[in-house]
């Protein structure tokens, strides 16, 4: 987590809504400040024929050059810039982090009504597939048996006929098996991404109950002044530190919600693909899975995604279908996941 918390807060002022804002504004002033030199060019040159005028010039240019090489100086003038973007940006975007942390909660909470239905849905598709699957290995035997005493009693057509239907009947359960363990991993990473998502959704709760009134605190102790005279001397500023570590939780759960709600529409389409009745199912739909399996460690399940899929695929590790959904149990050992964002 220390990588990935590292990664996320490194991102860059460009990188941010207000670095978009930032762009504009900055390249308006290029346009702008270009446009009104070459207007005012020639009263420009006139004036450095007075000697007063061009001393005065000097010394704006001299200040210019002052804070461009000095770093405190270079360093307040862009923190300043960024501030005012910030601002700008906040009269049209939602960019406080609280507040976006605030709509994923209530995102999450949706989700995952959602995918209690899908699961639920995926769950009555697997006990009908079950059943298929077991009244045409009770078929099969059947058939045999059939083919068996029509051997014996020199009935070769007869004989014929119910091989060849115990021969179909072996091909489409073959099909029909390796469907159920595409379902069954569905399944396993949609029970365990919904009792990650109660865990992260319990954390985003406690992040914006704590942090909320945390970060009240420091904005009134650590004001813009105070964030400006700890920029020239050289010192942290706690409370853009404190931000981008809320940045970076509110990026965190945009990316892990985004994986959900990916695998929740790959699951929902995979489902619809699936004609029980009639023992078809699309291709594509087990493409996609597949394709999801193959993809590298997932942001919700982390590195236990290999193990469900491990368990999908050993015979051993029978799924109960009766069993009943996990909720969340709040354990008082839990270490919420996003406390180390704010390790200095």
């Amino acid at each position: 987590m220390d990588t990935y918390n590292k990664e996320f807060k490194s991102k860059s002022f460009w990188q941010r809504p207000e670095g978009v804002t930032g762009m504009i504004f900055l390249a308006g002033l290029v346009i702008g400040g270009g446009y009104l030199l070459s207007i005012a060019l020639p009263a420009i040159i006139a004036l450095t024929q007075n000697i007063l005028y061009l001393s005065v010039m000097l010394m704006a240019l001299g200040a210019i050059v002052y804070v461009v090489l000095d770093p405190k100086m270079r360093n307040l003038v862009w923190y300043m810039y960024k501030s005012v973007m910030r601002w700008l940006t906040g009269l049209f975007v939602q960019i406080d982090p609280i507040g976006i942390l605030k709509s994923y909660v209530e995102e999450l909470k949706n989700n995952l009504r959602k995918m209690n239905k899908q699961i639920a849905q995926l769950r009555g598709q697997m006990h009908k597939l079950h059943e298929v699957i077991h009244n045409n290995k009770k078929q099969i035997e059947n058939s045999l048996n059939m083919a068996s005493k029509a051997r014996e009693a020199d009935k070769q057509n007869i004989m014929i006929l119910k091989s060849r239907q115990a021969g179909r009947l072996k091909d489409s359960n073959l099909r029909l098996e390796d469907l159920y363990r595409k379902m069954e991993v569905l399944y396993r990473v949609l029970t365990k991404m919904y009792e990650n998502s109660q865990v992260l959704m319990e954390d985003i709760q406690d992040q914006v109950m704590v942090k909320e009134q945390e970060r009240k605190a420091i904005h009134a102790s650590h004001s813009a002044m105070r964030s400006a005279m700890s920029i020239i001397s050289g010192d942290p500023d706690q409370r853009a530190m404190f931000d981008m570590a809320m940045e970076a939780i509110a990026e965190d759960v945009a990316n892990k919600v985004g994986e959900m709600e990916r695998f929740m529409e790959m699951s929902a389409s995979f489902m619809d693909s699936v004609d029980l009745q009639n023992g078809i199912f699309e291709e594509e739909g087990l493409k996609m899975l597949e394709k999801w399996e193959k993809e590298g460690v997932s942001l919700l399940l982390g590195n236990e995604k290999e193990t469900l899929l491990l368990q999908a695929n050993n015979d051993k590790d029978v799924l109960d279908l009766n069993a009943p959904m996990k909720e969340r149990v709040k354990d008082p050992a839990h270490r919420n996941q996003y406390d180390n964002f704010f390790e200095l």
